[in-house]
């Protein structure tokens, strides 16, 4: 799985965050749009893209979004 498609589908849930300002570290969490509404949308595009169902408890556990990445990763 490339790491740069990811943190594109990744950054595509916001409209005010630039793929060039978002690294594997990144805490996603301290993002101004980061929402309820955010987590939902990230659900989405990452089982539309890779299809794998992230759970509520995923998102929250996450800091970063290599962890996503990794969790998305191990379970493909």
């Amino acid at each position: 799985m490339d790491k740069n498609k990811f943190i594109e589908d990744f950054t595509s849930i916001f409209d005010e965050v630039e793929v060039s300002e978002v690294t594997m570290a990144t805490e996603f969490k301290n993002f101004e749009e980061w929402s309820s509404l955010a987590a939902l949308g990230l659900l989405a595009v990452i089982e539309e893209e890779y299809d794998v169902a992230l759970t509520h408890n995923d998102i929250k556990n996450a800091v970063t979004v290599e962890d996503i990445y990794n969790i998305v990763q191990n379970q493909k």
